[in-house]
């Protein structure tokens, strides 16, 4: 594993293989999201993007006690109204580019994940959590309501009757309720945590990189589309797909009983 950051950044970075582990790095701070957190993610998630040798990025927090508990709030109590939309802006911004980067990304919830931290996972493609992981939007109980996306990603998760719910209440859920509720994909125990996120992380940068962003791209325009245009579009992926290298090695190696190599080309 080699690292790119250094130790003392908000955001660590770290290659393990075709595996980008991208780690938000304030501990102390329950890996709260800032200005300047959000700003080096959304760094980090360009330079992975830019980066033909990462196949897959996983998401995590520093520590055992958090993934992201939520925006710095110390930060937002001082912020004026315009600065406030600013701010929710630049998180969107980055919650944008994560949802639509071209290679999958996994969510590694390893603890608390409130507010932005929830805001953060759900616009990841997959969200793996651990059995101690406690979800939710709680911006209600600070007067406040979810400015990074929230309201939004979750309804479209979860649904109305659950997004009212933990935006309303403000209290968090357990892993194995967000589960039920369709937040989280998987809920394993704290001590298998990595070793699960990396096996998937692992069969996924071992995938045909142009099919995985053909399916991202037909996810992302045909949710929010009708089921027509949706259907046209998934035809001209699939008809874009026979146009790879990828796609030869993939259906050779199928009727050839061997393993496909996928080169992204």
């Amino acid at each position: 594993m080699t690292e790119a950051k250094q130790p003392d950044s908000p955001v660590l970075v770290a290659d393990r293989g075709a595996v980008r582990v991208i780690t938000v790095n304030r501990p102390d701070k329950l890996n709260a999201l800032n200005a300047a957190t959000l700003d080096a993610l959304s760094d980090a998630f360009a330079a992975a993007a830019a980066d033909e040798a990462v196949r897959c990025v996983v998401l995590t927090g520093a520590g055992p006690k958090a993934f992201v508990a939520g925006a710095d709030i110390a930060e937002m109590n001082t912020l004026t109204p315009v600065q406030g939309r600013d701010f929710s802006l630049r998180g969107q911004r980055l919650m944008r580019a994560v949802e639509t980067l071209p290679k999958p990304v996994v969510a590694m919830v390893n603890g608390f994940a409130l507010g932005g931290g929830l805001e953060l996972a759900m616009c990841c493609h997959l969200r793996i959590a651990s059995g101690t992981a406690k979800l939710g939007q709680p911006e209600v109980n600070l007067g406040l309501i979810p400015g990074f996306g929230g309201t939004q990603r979750l309804l479209r998760l979860a649904g109305r009757a659950a997004t009212l719910e933990l935006c309303l209440l403000g209290a968090p859920v357990d892993a194995h309720r967000a589960l039920a509720l369709g937040i989280v994909n998987r809920v394993v125990p704290a001590e298998s945590l990595e070793d699960e996120v990396m096996k998937v992380a692992g069969q996924l940068a071992e995938s045909a990189p142009l099919a995985l962003r053909g399916v991202l791209d037909c996810v992302n325009t045909g949710g929010e589309c009708g089921i027509e245009e949706g259907l046209q579009y998934e035809t001209a992926q699939f008809g874009l797909m026979f146009s790879t290298d990828d796609m030869r090695e993939g259906t050779s190696a199928f009727l050839e009983r061997r393993k496909p190599e996928f080169r992204g080309s």
